[in-house]
This record gives C-alpha cells, structure tokens and sequence, in this order.
C-alpha cells in the first residue's frame, strides 16, 4: 500500500543518458549507474511506483547524426537503438539489487525487452516493478523529453521529475554564470517564454495540457529523488500555478 503522507505516488523519473556516464567521457559508468539505481531502489522502497525514461547522450545523439551527414529519421533512429542499451544496463544494476525490472520498447524487439503496451506498463507499476521505457516514442523528430511526458501522462504520473546536472533551474547555467538566478517554481508558460531549455516545447506543452507538474532536481545529490517525492530538498516545481 502507498504511504498516504507521500507528496507523489506515482512518478516518472527522466534522466538523460550522461547521467549513466559519470567520470566517463562516454558510455557507462558502473559507478553512477550503481548509485542512481541505489535513488531509484529507496524511492520503490517507499512504495511509489516509478517508471524511468532514459535519453541516449553518453552513446549516440540523433543531431549529431545529422551533422554528420546522416538524415534525420536514420539519425533519430540510432538514438532510439541506444536508448534500450541504456534501459537494459539500468535494468541489470537494479535486479542486482533485487528490484523487479521491466523495460518496454517502442520499437518492437522481443529478443530482449517487452513491446510498449498501456495496460501491461500499467499492470507491472501496479506489482511494485519499475519500468523502463525504451526506444523513445518510436517516432523520429520526437526527443526523449517528449516521450518521458507522453509515457508520464499515459501513466498517469502525478510528476515529471527530471534529474540534471544542476538543483533545479536557472536563468543561466550556473556553472559558467555565478550570477545566475535559481527559480523555485515557474509557470508552464514562463519556460517557455524565457526559453529556459529544461525540456524542449513539445514535452513542456504536454504536461500543461494534462496538468503534469515538471520537478527540476540534482540527480547527483544522495538522497535528492527521495527527498522530492516527501516534498522535501533543493528542487524547481513547474507547473501551471
């Protein structure tokens, strides 16, 4: 049973793929990835159920295909591809630690992952399972922003939670600019008019559209996801106030 005193009970955690990089310059940290997962365990723990998206960044992005020469679609759909090694590396560091695991795919491949399908997503967060979502929407010219708040509201998630880099957001990046301002909270409609980057337009206007608060948070902060789902800690709260 879900602890009533719980500010969320069913989340869907984004992280972007250089969150599994750590010291890394590319690929895989076991490091990182050992410690996220540890995040992930004491949140399931508190008996919130939580899905995951994880973009690709450490392994291949799509735009940097295209700059290279490859066509956009191509180039969209090698991301997609990295995204399940991604979701199957998380997947394997977490039933280490004994925590049930499913990874859905957008892009059909029964060889070594689940397809996508509402109902048995649903039905596995139901069971206590984390779930993966893999292979973005399984569309090119679609981000894995955009797909983390599609899942989130097919899911229907109670928050977005983004883990970046940075304690929530700022008007500047903090680490080149010292004078940066940090927001606790923002409108929908103020991200998007100051073109703050924290997720691209399309992921923003769909949360609005289905009353999905996004929560900017450090995921290299110990402690930090637990802390946002008890409403407590450094975070931003986007929403439509």
């Amino acid at each position: 049973m879900i602890s009533k005193k719980l500010k969320y009970k069913r989340v869907l955690l984004k992280l972007s793929g250089e969150a599994l990089m750590g010291e890394s310059e590319f690929g895989f940290d076991p490091k990182a990835m050992e410690r996220i997962a540890h995040e992930v365990k004491t949140v399931r723990d508190m008996d919130v159920q939580v899905c995951m998206v994880i973009g690709a960044g450490n392994i291949f992005r799509g735009l940097k295909g295209v700059s290279a020469g490859l066509d956009r679609s191509s180039a969209d759909y090698m991301g997609m591809l990295a995204t399940v090694m991604n979701a199957i590396g998380i997947q394997s560091v977490l039933e280490r630690l004994s925590v049930t695991t499913r990874v859905l795919s957008a892009i059909p491949m029964s060889d070594v992952c689940e397809p996508y399908i509402r109902r048995r997503a649903e039905r596995h967060m139901e069971k206590g399972r984390v779930v993966i979502f893999a292979a973005g929407t399984g569309n090119p010219y679609f981000t894995t922003d955009t797909a983390a708040a599609l899942r989130a509201a097919e899911m229907s998630c109670d928050a977005l939670l983004k883990g970046t880099q940075v304690d929530g957001v700022y008007s500047a990046d903090p680490k080149k600019d010292s004078s940066a301002e940090r927001y606790d909270t923002l409108r929908y409609l103020d991200v998007l008019a100051r073109d703050l980057k924290v997720m691209d337009a399309s992921a923003i206007s769909l949360c609005r559209e289905n009353s999905i608060p996004i929560i900017v948070f450090s995921i290299h902060s110990t402690g930090a996801f637990a802390d946002v789902i008890a409403g407590k800690g450094k975070f931003t709260v986007i929403c439509e106030r």
